[in-house]
């Protein structure tokens, strides 16, 4: 017998019994301000929150969060700001040195600040490659917590999607944080 199998051996002589599922007992989590909850939330995980007044000029608010941008990236249509279309770009890679890239959420998660993005861009990596991250959120569509962001229809049709909860960010075994390290090093959620 070789190793392999006698690692297997091993495993299958130590093995414990099965038990039952615990019966899963609990009330999740309510929050009764959804505003406020989200913006606090946010601000804890690293990002932004900036919610439009009537009639305010989106354009507006994303060239006041990041005046020095050069390059704005986004294919919506009421982002006039922007400087770049990504899906007219042949390569994705062409992304690299977006200053901003601007996307929309489908809905925002109260307990832990995160925003569930589908993709309606060309390329996914615009939401990772840009050195900052605006999503356009609609204040209407917050759930208290991910029980009810998996009960949504619309989590489940998408081709790509992923949560997004602020700027990248890592911590080594010494707890130094840094920001940014894989994906955007800001993220604004700017709620309409």
């Amino acid at each position: 017998m070789g190793s392999k199998e006698e690692i297997f051996a091993r495993i299958k002589a130590h093995s414990v019994d099965q038990v039952e599922r615990p019966e899963m007992t609990f009330t999740p989590l309510t929050f009764p301000e959804p505003l406020a909850q989200f913006e606090k939330i946010l601000k804890a995980v690293g990002a932004n929150c900036v919610l439009l007044d009537k009639g305010q000029d989106v354009n507006e608010a994303i060239r006041k969060a990041y005046p020095e941008a050069k390059t704005i990236a986004s294919n919506l249509p009421e982002i006039t700001c922007a400087t770049v279309n990504p899906d007219t770009l042949d390569d994705p890679r062409e992304l690299n040195g977006t200053d901003v890239g601007v996307i929309r959420g489908e809905f925002g998660v109260l307990e832990n600040g995160m925003v569930w993005i589908n993709q309606h861009t060309r390329y996914k990596a615009l939401f990772f490659i840009a050195e900052a991250l605006v999503v356009l959120l609609d204040r209407n569509e917050l759930v208290n917590n991910m029980h009810e962001a998996y009960a949504r229809p619309d989590f489940d049709n998408y081709g790509y999607g992923c949560f997004i909860a602020g700027p990248s960010k890592t911590a080594d075994i010494e707890q130094a944080l840094v920001i940014g390290a894989h994906g955007a090093r800001g993220v604004t959620v700017i709620l309409e």
